[in-house]
């Protein structure tokens, strides 16, 4: 058999399927799912508002750990495929992004961006309310925003629904069919099992180091989150002067008005987020170099296209989130376009070649007489034409309800019809491929923006209608998860059927709730005030395109910068592929050249020196088995620190607003 054929089998050997499946999901598994959503809504929203990062996954390691010692004080027994949809579930509610919610619709429609590019007063009422009215109480729970919910309701249940569907469909062709090894599965499979392990005490008994690992990292996590945010959580919420007892600037401290005058148009300036210096260690090491050395070609660049009077919008005194906005009008909103095409350039093309290679492999095997597609007996798997009917129904009815917002427009009509049949399938399928030959992702970047710019589309109205636009092959990973670990994929789809009512219902209660203790962005969540004006600068921007008039959108597009980003993306790849760089270094280079902020990066490239020449010499190779198991400790103990001061804060102002 050819070589690459021989490759791929050696991955895909590294962890195999066990003999049988069994459900994961039970009716205790409903009320875990309820125990586990009261605490990781809020704490996701909350923690976004404050710091810019969500709970994630270590939320998810708390929650296993809590039900894993119940478990045991109650002599019972989680087997694997049980652990696996919890934490699946866990996730689900943990990385809940709280620009999906209300909260970032009622702050966008009265945004200072709004009202600077002409947009106030244009949203549709299914986006916002419009009446003043809706947000003198800043309550969701009112009439006003009944048409906003039901759009957001409508889109999430139509989502997920394609999204398990689909990347199922996805995963058959991927891995049942073409039997591509997934490299990244077998990580968080690996994962789930070591915590089984432990559970029937099979690793306290070979020494027990990972729960030593763990423990050290919890006890880094407590330490950094209580002087990080629990302070000044604390301290502003419940002593009320805002972070006067903070010790670490959150999110980041800005200097990029101090060395405005050695590089002009540079946002400087640096992050204290200890969970950043983690990453770095966790991360491949040649991607953090390579992110760094595009974050250094960017602090030379920019100075050049000041002085050439590229970036000509920067003035001295603007702070970090001015610059990079207005850096990014000038220049590296095209910039950005074409690197990011030559990422998918190279993706495509990448698959196209391993595409031809399997089906020589696929020609010799017939010939042989030999069969490559095979489906697991117990899996929980559906017909074919099940998955197909069910994309096409609900694609028709995304068709459907945007059709009848936007009054059948005939050019946003012909885009629908082009994401949902044409563009979406096919983008589904490259990563799906790439996901299973080297665990990446290719997107291609502006194509939902022109796509609705060259419908002929007049208002602004349009980037709100929910189009059936997205990546399912991203899910094939979860999916051959569940099959490594043994868990039925019926279980997978019964926590999608439990989650989400649960998930809405409390989403909106805790939005409500959260806009209620404070206004939203204000001195409470710094992070929401400094940069959610960035986002809705960027958001409007776009949405300017088809408002009619002067667009700076259009302005700031420009085919020949996209071209430049294109070749320098192409050639990067190129020069680097002939010297046999490693294809992370690639990737990280490509990513610190879209002008990235430095202010996570640097803690980033720290953590990854201090990881590969520090640590790894001290501890040998037994340090790429410690690291992830340690940053699992770090976030866990990080996340308790977080639950538990959001639980203050909520019980603090709940008792507030009380009468008596």
């Amino acid at each position: 058999m050819a070589r690459v054929d021989a490759e791929l089998e050696r991955y895909r050997q590294l962890m195999t399927p066990p003999g049988t499946f069994t459900e994961g999901f039970s009716f205790g598994s409903v009320i875990g799912v309820f125990l586990v959503a009261m605490i990781l809504i809020p704490g996701a929203l909350y923690m976004q508002l404050l710091a810019g990062q969500g709970v994630g996954s270590a939320a998810q390691w708390v929650t296993l750990i809590l039900f894993l010692e119940v478990a045991k004080r109650a002599n019972a027994k989680l087997g694997r495929a049980q652990i696996f949809v919890l934490f699946y579930m866990a996730g689900t509610f943990a990385y809940q992004n709280v620009h999906g919610t209300p909260l970032w619709n009622q702050f966008l429609v009265r945004s200072e961006a709004a009202l600077s590019f002409g947009l106030a007063g244009q949203f549709p009422e299914w986006f916002a309310p419009s009446d003043p009215a809706a947000y003198e109480g800043r309550s969701f729970l009112s009439s006003a925003w009944l048409p906003a919910i039901g759009l957001m309701l409508f889109k999430s249940l139509f989502t997920r629904l394609d999204s398990a569907v689909a990347g199922y469909g996805l995963f058959r062709l991927a891995s049942d069919i073409e039997k591509l090894p997934f490299p990244m599965a077998p990580i968080g499979a690996q994962g789930m099992m070591a915590l089984a392990d432990d559970l029937d005490g099979q690793d306290r008994s070979a020494g027990g180091w990972r729960w030593r690992v763990f423990s050290i990292g919890g006890a880094l996590g407590l330490v950094f989150g209580m002087v990080y945010l629990g302070l000044p959580t604390l301290t502003s919420n419940l002593i009320g002067e805002a972070y006067k007892y903070s010790i670490l600037p959150i999110p980041f401290v800005d200097l990029t008005q101090y060395t405005r005058l050695i590089l002009p148009a540079t946002a400087t300036g640096l992050s204290f987020d200890f969970n950043q210096v983690v990453i770095g260690m966790v991360l491949p090491f040649w991607a953090m170099v390579g992110s760094f050395l595009g974050l250094l070609v960017t602090f030379i660049a920019n100075p050049i296209l000041y002085h050439t009077g590229i970036l000509r919008s920067w003035t001295p005194g603007d702070s970090t989130v001015e610059t990079m906005f207005k850096n990014n009008v000038d220049f590296y909103l095209s910039f950005g376009i074409g690197i990011s095409l030559a990422v998918a350039v190279v993706g495509i093309f990448g698959m196209m070649r391993a595409l031809r290679a399997k089906r020589a492999l696929d020609a010799q095997d017939a010939a042989a007489g030999t069969t490559t597609a095979s489906v697991p007996e117990g899996r929980g798997d559906i017909p074919n034409r099940w998955i197909l009917g069910i994309y096409i129904i609900a694609t028709l009815l995304y068709i459907v309800v945007s059709g009848w917002l936007v009054d059948w427009h005939t050019g946003v009509l012909l885009v629908l019809v082009f994401f949902g049949f044409i563009y979406t399938p096919l983008i589904s399928y490259v990563t799906a491929r790439l996901e299973g030959i080297a665990g990446q992702v290719v997107e291609i970047p502006f194509i939902r923006e022109l796509s609705l710019i060259v419908s002929g589309y007049n208002g602004i109205a349009v980037w709100f209608v929910p189009i059936p636009q997205a990546n399912y092959g991203t899910q094939t990973v979860l999916y051959r998860q569940a099959e490594l670990t043994g868990t039925k994929f019926t279980s997978l789809w019964k926590a999608e059927a439990a989650v989400f009512p649960i998930m809405i219902v409390l989403t909106l209660v805790f939005a409500s709730f959260i806009w209620g203790l404070s206004e939203i962005p204000s001195a409470v969540y710094p992070y929401a005030q400094q940069i959610w004006e960035l986002d809705a600068k960027n958001a409007c921007l776009v949405f300017s395109s088809t408002a009619g008039g002067y667009s700076q959108f259009q302005e700031a597009l420009s085919g020949p910068v996209v071209g430049i980003g294109l070749v320098i993306g192409t050639a990067l790849f190129g020069a680097l592929s002939a010297i046999a760089a490693p294809v992370t270094l690639c990737y990280g280079l490509v990513r610190g050249l879209g002008q990235t902020m430095p202010h996570v990066i640097i803690p980033q490239i720290i953590g990854a020196l201090l990881g590969r020449y520090y640590f790894q010499k001290k501890l040998g190779l037994t340090w790429s088995q410690y690291v992830p198991v340690l940053a699992a400790g770090v976030s866990c103990g990080f996340g308790l620190v977080s639950m538990l001061c959001i639980g203050i804060v909520f019980l603090a102002k709940s008792a507030n607003a009380l009468p008596y």
